[in-house]
């Protein structure tokens, strides 16, 4: 038996139902110890069980999916041949990561000055499969030791790696690329494993992530200084640009490659030397990534990842006169207290924090135009991304049509595990996740607006969420004020180009916006009275590593990407040469 089977059929034991295996047997036995691969075996005899699952579901006895799902759940409402769906779901999840532990990319352990390496005492934390709840891995549940550890040795191996010339550094950090694209498969599988996002948009992650560290391979040669024209004839003035030395990376769960990559290029590029800390929930793409920088020949210690107890991790970081620099992407709440601790240390910050992403469709937009930008902008990723469309204002002679094609497009979405071909839209990365939307969604419905499409839970159960649609929504609803961080579309009606974009404005974010329009002269007024980092105009997906990322406002300090990306990493030193006369 697996691990994964293991678990699965120890939880299904403990559960007190295991009299429900009948819905997959199609008989009623006592105890059936079998191992879960044989569950999942016999659900392949499709026929019988599905007859025998509509017999259950008439019963009223339809409780007992849960034997499948791997969880207990209420009322599950879905066509009984989800379930046999899920289970093969399962033993695909399975193959999956079976065949990346062969490959060598299913790390589980920290890596600390060039070792991989346990939590210190031995404690665990699993990571699992958000589409079926399968445990993939468990990793080191590290803390303050593990981290002062990796601090040590990022410190002590940055007098050598920021000596290195920059020549030196941009092929380590090609390879490094090489490597990810050559391995953009087994990456893309990871990602959707541990995340969930679709395969198709998980392998884009790894094109776009590996594009940050080609890009920086490149642009680690061009950190240029300064000669600066001397107002005194004896003197010789310079600008130097050296690196800012270690730097304590902290990335989130929905970009698990590019938001480290993002970050890591510019930092290695420079001179500098990392301590990543990734979410606990999505680790195993950043061991596999630092997994394949060592392949690349970057040396041990410039590369160090840490992972488990966020507070323990991020205290030693910001208590730590070693680590120069604090690189975060997250939610403003914790963006603030890295702020706080940062000061006593006056460590540099680069903060890409939380959005309320206005998408403005003015009456002379195009519409199939606005229609596909909106659904990019607000489905990718199933909604959980910092620069979705959070709320989607449209005036008022275009409203009904925008509403309607705009609802048709997104009933389109086949929502289901990220390895079935034809999924747009993967599940949520936790409950908290889900009740977060149902707690948005209900207040919204309690405050006048109406469901055009969704609003609830999808019938696959776990933490899948049906793409949604609301009308009628004012900007005192939560939907308006806060970032949904979910697959759930409000529509807010404006009059007016000036109501749009106080509208918009009307928020403490200022991270993304995006506005359709066929007016050149509205597309400029509008993108320079909008308060925002990022701009999108008649386009929904604009990130990209040639152009600076980052927002105004509480979303941020600091810009990730492009030229102004390697100026987060440096210093800034000026020299002075005297008597230059004899």
């Amino acid at each position: 038996m697996s691990a994964i089977g293991k678990i699965v059929a120890t939880r299904l034991k403990s559960s007190g139902l295991i009299r429900s295996q009948a819905l997959i047997a199609g008989k009623w036995t006592e105890a059936y110890n079998a191992s879960t691969r044989d569950v999942i075996s016999r659900c392949r005899m499709s026929t019988k069980a599905e007859s025998v699952a509509m017999k259950l579901k008439s019963s009223g006895l339809f409780r007992s999916q849960a034997v499948i799902a791997g969880k207990l759940t209420e009322a599950y409402g879905g066509h009984t041949r989800a379930v046999v769906s899920r289970c093969r779901m399962s033993t695909k999840a399975e193959n999956v990561a079976t065949r990346l532990n062969s490959s060598g990319l299913l790390r589980s352990q920290g890596l600390i000055a060039g070792k991989w390496t346990e939590a210190y005492d031995g404690k665990v934390i699993e990571v699992t499969n958000p589409a079926t709840g399968d445990v993939v891995a468990n990793v080191p549940c590290m803390g303050g030791r593990e981290t002062n550890d990796a601090i040590s040795a990022a410190y002590e191996t940055f007098s050598s790696w920021s000596k290195t010339t920059a020549a030196e550094r941009s092929k380590c950090l090609r390879k490094w690329y090489d490597l990810l694209i050559a391995h953009k498969e087994e990456l893309g599988q990871l990602i959707t494993l541990e995340q969930g996002k679709p395969l198709k948009e998980a392998i884009g992650e790894v094109a776009y992530g590996a594009s940050f560290i080609e890009y920086f391979s490149e642009e680690a040669k061009r950190v240029y200084g300064e000669i600066i024209p001397t107002p005194l004839s004896d003197r010789r003035l310079f600008v130097l640009k050296q690196p800012v030395g270690v730097v304590g990376v902290i990335t989130p769960w929905n970009f698990p490659l590019a938001m480290i990559t993002r970050k890591v290029g510019p930092a290695l590029a420079s001179g500098c030397t990392v301590v990543i800390k990734p979410s606990e929930l999505t680790p195993l793409t950043a061991l596999a990534a630092a997994e394949l920088s060592i392949q690349a020949g970057i040396p041990p210690g410039v590369v160090n990842v840490v992972m488990g107890n966020a507070k323990e991790i991020g205290d030693a970081l910001l208590a730590s006169t070693q680590v120069r620099k604090i690189t975060f992407t997250g939610s403003t709440a914790v963006g603030k207290k890295l702020m706080a601790g940062s000061a006593n240390t006056v460590k540099r910050l680069s903060l890409e924090l939380g959005g309320n992403a206005p998408c403005i469709v003015f009456d002379d937009a195009d519409l199939d135009v606005a229609v596909k930008g909106a659904l990019g902008t607000k489905f990718r990723n199933s909604g959980q991304t910092c620069v979705c469309a959070n709320r989607i204002l449209v005036q008022e002679g275009i409203y009904d049509k925008f509403a309607s094609a705009f609802s048709n497009a997104v009933q389109k979405l086949q929502v289901g595990d990220g390895f079935v071909d034809g999924v747009a839209q993967g599940p949520l990365i936790n409950e908290a996740a889900v009740q977060k939307v149902e707690k948005f969604v209900q207040d919204a419905i309690s405050k006048g607006a109406k469901v055009l499409l969704g609003g609830r839970r999808h019938h696959l159960g776990m933490t899948f969420y049906e793409p949604t649609v609301m009308a009628d929504i004012n900007n005192e609803m939560l939907i308006s004020r806060e970032e949904i961080f979910g697959p759930v579309a409000p529509l807010l009606p404006f009059k007016t180009e000036e109501d749009a974009i106080r509208l918009a404005n009307d928020t403490n974010a200022g991270l993304a916006a995006y506005l359709f329009t066929t007016n050149i002269q509205r597309s400029w007024r509008v993108s320079e009275a909008l308060e925002y980092g990022i701009v999108g105009v008649n386009e929904g997906l604009v990130s990209t590593e040639v152009a600076p990322f980052g927002g105004f406002k509480q979303s941020g300090i600091g810009r990730e990407g492009s030229k102004y990306g390697m100026d987060e990493y440096v210093e800034v030193k000026y020299v002075c040469l005297g008597n230059m006369h004899g």
